[in-house]
């Protein structure tokens, strides 16, 4: 079952999205300039803004995905 929304990119790529993103927010651009550039929602440019502001540019680094806790997959002693 495929998810709706955008497709699917590589982690490498969507780096470089971001470290894009930064730049342009450093350069003053706006967020519907940035958002139509990189070809993402202005949604996530509004979020990658406030990450930068928090954390600069380590901030808006993909955490990689949640997906399913290695905790639940591992065996646990008895």
């Amino acid at each position: 079952m495929r998810k709706v929304g955008a497709s699917p990119r590589p982690r490498g790529l969507l780096e470089r999205v971001r470290l894009d993103a930064v730049a342009r927010f450093e350069a003053g651009q706006t967020t519907r300039a940035i958002a139509t550039v990189l070809r993402v929602s202005e949604r996530s440019v509004e979020r990658w803004r406030r990450q930068w502001h928090e954390g600069g540019a380590l901030g808006v680094a993909s955490k990689g995905s949640p997906g399913r806790s290695r905790l639940l997959t591992a065996k646990l002693p008895d």
